[in-house]
């Protein structure tokens, strides 16, 4: 699935612990909350790859926080978790906008296996490669090129082109970028996000071109989107 980052609201506190290690042995960031208050607090106002949401939770349920993401536009792949196998209960879920349905008890395998699905489904099919004007990314050797010649990137650095380029257009917080990328809550005094931005600028585009990634002022950066006339070959 590549570096991704889930929130999973789970107040079945042994099963939390269980889809954590699950999950993480993958290489997957994830969030964990028990209120439904907290998981609709954090499903607004934070980048996630997908949401696994139990419908029974103190607070707003999962059904409520997923129709208010889907009044709101918000596009990102749900799976609803329930102890309860009644069709109404799941249709209801699907209908609202939820990407796909598990039944407890189920294998923390199978949570994976239907992550990977609704992710590569989110992301158009299984793409392998990301481009935007001269930059292309291969996601599964992980190979950079700008203007065809091979561009050598660090781990963190590659993590970050690729978090804004899925995203073309969209605005994230340097707060945003930090928690996905490096997996920790931001500290308004560091200057981490500005300086791997910079050292991807230098890397990946040459005098005279138009900046990859866009300084949006007062609020973070972003991947510039470029029109398809724009795109390397066109």
């Amino acid at each position: 699935m590549g570096r991704v980052k889930i929130l999973v609201m789970e107040d079945d506190k042994k099963l939390a612990g269980l889809v954590r290690k699950g999950l993480e042995s993958q290489g997957i960031t994830v969030d964990f909350c028990d209120h439904g208050d907290d998981a609709y607090a954090l499903a607004t106002t934070r980048a996630y790859d997908a949401l696994v949401l139990d419908i029974m939770v103190p607070g707003r349920d999962g059904l409520s926080i997923l129709r208010n993401l889907r009044e709101q536009r918000l596009n990102v792949p749900v799976v609803l978790v329930t102890a309860r196998s009644a069709l109404n209960e799941k249709l209801e879920g699907l209908n609202l906008g939820a990407d796909d349905y598990l039944t407890k008890p189920f294998y923390v395998d199978e949570l994976i296996a239907r992550l990977h699905a609704v992710t590569r489904r989110a992301a158009g099919g299984t793409p392998t490669l990301l481009q935007n004007g001269n930059v292309t990314v291969n996601l599964v050797t992980r190979e950079t090129r700008h203007v065809g010649q091979a561009v050598e990137l660090t781990t963190r650095e590659f993590a970050l082109l690729t978090y804004l380029m899925r995203s073309a257009g969209q605005t994230f917080t340097r707060a945003q970028i930090c928690e996905h990328v490096w997996n920790y809550h931001f500290d308004p005094g560091t200057n981490l996000v500005d300086v791997y931005v910079q050292r991807l600028r230098r890397k990946l585009e040459a005098d005279g071109e138009a900046s990859l990634i866009e300084t949006v002022r007062g609020v973070g950066y972003r991947a510039r989107a470029v029109a398809a006339a724009e795109k390397l070959g066109a």
